[in-house]
């Protein structure tokens, strides 16, 4: 079974208390005004650039903007990626060089966002989330993917490089499939279909660690178990409450009301829904089966109380009528039968004895006395 931890990297106290401290520098500011919300999990941003067509391709990595070439010709796609969001003199530069609005800079730097999807002029801003299932710990952590879509050009925002577009990066670079002669809308795709897939891999992740857990509850439930049912419990709902706004995300996007996909990349989009409703349904169930484990538990342990009263029930019973004739034997009479005879003792404990026996046979018959009855 895997391992129950103590302490969760997500809620404790200093996280929390950083968060905190981050969300009250936005107090009393315009909106607009670019303040990072959450941890810098990196400590210099780092940019890598993709530029390329049907017949070249052309690759950068920098730590500033400046030594970046984002000029491009009418044939030509841009992508930019971005590793760390806490440079706010970074993001200002980069909104410049694009024309984004402050309120969508504002929102890349909220790093606490539900998915969602605006439209300004002349690209798509949308928000979504990535997540990694730590099995020692039975744990998601989360990170937001802000994803700016333009005529000819992709912008990424990510928290830190977890390695997650790097088969997009591995296909640009060995010109497989129609990435590479298809235009921006079909690189958004691609990274919209990886974060989705990957959101399968966290599922089966934890629905091993629910089988795990199941075969636990079977074989023989502990305190242990309950607090692993209740920890992917709370995890299942906090995955169902990131991902459930992203279907009315991707919902709008197949709409195509800014004309940023072309239709054959829609086709693409759709088969994206269907994979984020087949997560959302294939969620569902899994919380369904931990519900039904918190069940199974409660009644387990709920008949194991039951049997041990019974067992103490039974045992009660047995001594009830040897305790009844020491009773009477120990009232203070002149006279009582058996008092002076010299096998009144015996005869005494006989009774005892022979009313137990045949109040054992009793249960034994009823099967009172079986663990498994």
């Amino acid at each position: 079974m895997p391992r129950i931890s103590n302490t969760t990297h997500r809620y404790t106290g200093n996280h929390m208390k950083k968060r905190h401290r981050s969300r009250s520098k936005k107090i009393g500011l315009p909106p607009g005004t670019l303040v990072h919300v959450g941890e810098a999990r990196v400590k210099q941003p780092m940019l890598s650039l993709f530029r390329y067509d049907a017949d070249t391709l052309q690759e950068q990595s920098e730590t500033s903007l400046s030594g970046l070439k984002l000029e491009t010709a009418d044939t030509e796609t841009l992508w930019l990626n971005v590793h760390g969001l806490h440079d706010t003199a970074l993001m200002t530069e980069i909104g410049r060089a694009f024309n984004l609005h402050p309120l969508v800079l504002e929102d890349i730097l909220n790093t606490e966002q539900r998915p969602k999807l605006d439209s300004y002029d002349g690209y798509l801003f949308f928000v979504t989330r990535f997540f990694h299932y730590d099995k020692h710990s039975m744990e998601i952590s989360t990170e937001q993917i802000s994803l700016i879509l333009g005529h000819n050009f992709v912008l990424t925002f990510q928290e830190r490089p977890t390695g997650s577009f790097e088969p997009i990066r591995e296909r640009l670079r060995a010109n497989k499939g129609n990435l590479r002669k298809s235009g921006a809308d079909y690189l958004a795709y691609g990274l919209l279909d990886m974060i989705v897939d990957r959101y399968f891999v966290v599922l089966e992740q934890i629905g091993d660690d629910c089988e795990a857990l199941e075969e636990e509850l079977l074989r023989k439930p502990n305190a242990g178990v309950l607090q692993g049912i209740y920890k992917l419990k709370h995890e299942t709902m906090e995955l169902r409450r990131a991902v459930w706004p992203l279907r009315e995300v991707l919902n709008a996007l197949i709409r195509n009301e800014g004309s940023f996909f072309h239709h054959g990349t829609l086709l693409y989009l759709r088969d994206v829904y269907d994979h984020t409703v087949h997560f959302i349904e294939s969620l569902e169930s899994l919380r369904d089966l931990l519900a039904g484990m918190l069940d199974i538990y409660l009644s387990t342990i709920s008949n194991r109380v039951n049997m041990e009263v019974r067992a103490l029930t039974v045992v009660a019973m047995l001594f009830m009528p040897a305790t009844l004739i020491a009773g009477i034997f120990g009232m203070n009479f002149r006279v009582m039968p058996l008092l002076q005879n010299p096998d009144g003792f015996w005869i005494a404990m006989g009774m005892m004895a022979t009313i137990a026996i045949i109040m054992g046979l009793i249960f034994w018959r009823r099967q009172w006395l079986s663990r498994r009855s």
